[in-house]
């Protein structure tokens, strides 16, 4: 396995610099950005899930001590809510921490072509922490509705509106950080009044 890591990392390496070189920016963004995330998944994943599901639990739990809607046992990544009619607890699996998301937003833009490396490192850092935030909000959202409608709203307040939460704070990401940015920085020419030629009769 790890030999034909080395040699498909060998060969992506080549493929970008051939890319490159023949000035395909388009291409080299695609090669690059979905091998990144690739290998990053093979290589970074497994070393970062586990205190990343941590992480997110225990910040999580600072919110359910503050409002008393739920705990957190972070040491387990589990959180427990106790509403009127039933106890339930919720496991920070892979899918919650939020690992995904945030390889794929590095992948993509440490192969954007817009930034100078510097400002890929800020926004690695504000990008990585908007994830993360925005993840934690969605757990947020999911322990308070079933906290005040009960253990029936799980479905819905899980799969329904957790995720819209989360992935409406990454889309405002994206758009800020990919869109909004090439629409600002993309030279759109301009012109000028020739005085000398203007008819002014």
């Amino acid at each position: 396995m790890n030999t034909i890591l080395i040699i498909s990392f060998v060969l992506w390496i080549y493929a970008l610099t051939v890319l490159k070189r023949g000035k395909l920016d388009f291409w080299y963004f695609i090669v690059g950005s979905v091998g990144l995330f690739i290998y990053a998944l093979i290589v970074v994943e497994p070393v970062v899930l586990a205190p990343l599901q941590k992480a997110v639990s225990a910040v999580a739990g600072m919110f359910g001590d503050m409002t008393g809607i739920y705990e957190s046992y972070f040491n387990k990544n589990i959180i427990f809510i106790s509403t009127g009619d039933t106890n339930l607890s919720m496991y920070i699996d892979y899918e919650c921490s939020g690992i995904i998301e945030i390889l794929a937003f590095l992948a993509l833009l440490w192969f954007f072509p817009l930034y100078h490396t510097y400002e890929k490192i800020v926004l690695s850092v504000s990008g990585t922490a908007i994830i993360f935030a925005s993840n934690v909000l969605r757990i947020f959202v999911i322990c308070l509705i079933i906290y005040v409608f009960g253990g029936s709203a799980y479905f819905i307040a899980h799969t329904i509106i957790g995720r819209l939460v989360f992935y409406a704070c990454t889309v405002a990401l994206y758009f800020f950080v990919f869109t909004k940015s090439q629409i600002i920085r993309q030279k759109v020419g301009g012109f000028k009044f020739d005085v000398h030629n203007a008819d002014v009769s």
